[in-house]
């Protein structure tokens, strides 16, 4: 067990002696690369950090239910499962085309409009100033980063706003041909009553009445005593027994499509409300504001990255040049 501590203790000492022999090389190189990124940051534009805080709002709708609680729903946060489909909204093409549109961001990342890859460059750019990610409460965080302050704070707040604008239009796009459907299906049961009313007023017309009252013909006609009103009486009973059936049936058949209808009204006013009504899907905790300092480059970190990489990178080298003098004079 000596022997093994003894020879890791040689090789501390060996790598202490050889960085000590070559503080000079390592100090100077380490110290060039430091100043150097140092000085190569201020080069760097800075960017500017503006953050929106969203939580998800509840699924809802006006319901025509009795049985529930519209007001409850409205109010209520929204879990995991609104949080995931509210970023994907966010990562849409739907809100990115719009940004990119309203603040003309090809010629704002300096892009030629002529340039072959000139969208892939886009993308680059957009996903490299944009970010949405959700927190551990729950929350969405929209970061936009952007040389102009008051332009990042303007579009932070822009795509807060959009998050309503795309998901209602892509709601609509469901909700509209739901609510067409069922518009022509109530304008058809409302025809069909027309066409039977109008059909059943034809038969009334020619003297036929509902069945409670065409029982007391008979008796009237059994109580009657003027031969002209007798004769009145037969003839209705005449027409009665050749379109009471019709009429009966009619009538049963209008009454049951004016409670089909009645129950029908309100599929039609939910899919109208559906279809209608524009929803705030979100609950907006923080708004962007400008802000008063830059968040890149960082040039503390960069500094200390530099000096640690710069530190490590000319050791390593030394090393390997050390050990190939060795292997050579062995060969």
């Amino acid at each position: 067990m000596e022997k093994p501590n003894l020879n890791l203790t040689e090789e501390r000492e060996r790598l202490l002696s050889f960085l000590f022999r070559k503080r000079k090389i390592i100090l100077s190189f380490s110290l060039f690369v430091t100043v150097l990124v140092f000085g190569l940051s201020y080069l760097i534009t800075p960017l500017y950090l503006s953050s929106a805080i969203v939580f998800p709002a509840a699924s809802s709708s006006v319901s025509f239910s009795e049985s529930r609680n519209v007001k409850a729903s409205s109010m209520d946060f929204g879990e995991e499962e609104q949080a995931e489909q509210l970023v994907q909204i966010l990562q849409s093409a739907q809100i990115k085309d719009r940004i990119v549109e309203k603040y003309n961001l090809m010629e704002h990342y300096n892009i030629d409009k002529n340039d072959e890859f000139k969208y892939d460059k886009l993308n680059t750019a957009f996903e490299g100033h944009f970010s949405f990610e959700r927190t551990r409460f729950g929350s969405i965080k929209i970061d936009v980063l952007d040389r102009d302050p008051k332009l990042a704070a303007e579009m932070a707040n822009e795509v807060v706003s959009l998050i309503d604008t795309v998901k209602n239009s892509i709601i609509r796009k469901r909700t509209l041909p739901a609510f067409e459907i069922t518009k022509r299906k109530k304008e058809h049961l409302e025809n069909e009553i027309e066409a039977i009313s109008k059909e059943m007023k034809r038969l009334t017309g020619l003297g036929v009445v509902a069945v409670n009252v065409r029982s007391r013909l008979y008796q009237a006609l059994v109580d009657s005593k003027n031969p002209q009103e007798k004769a009145q009486l037969k003839a209705k009973i005449e027409v009665n027994n050749t379109y009471g059936s019709t009429f009966d049936g009619l009538e049963r058949e209008r009454n049951e499509k004016i409670i089909k209808l009645e129950d029908f009204k309100v599929a039609y006013e939910q899919a109208e409300s559906d279809a209608a009504t524009i929803f705030s899907h979100k609950f907006v905790v923080q708004k962007a504001v400008v802000a008063d300092r830059k968040d890149q480059p960082k040039r503390i970190i960069l500094t200390l990255i530099a000096a640690i990489g710069s530190f490590v990178f000319i050791v390593f080298c030394l090393l390997i040049l050390e050990r190939y003098k060795e292997l050579k004079l062995k060969s």
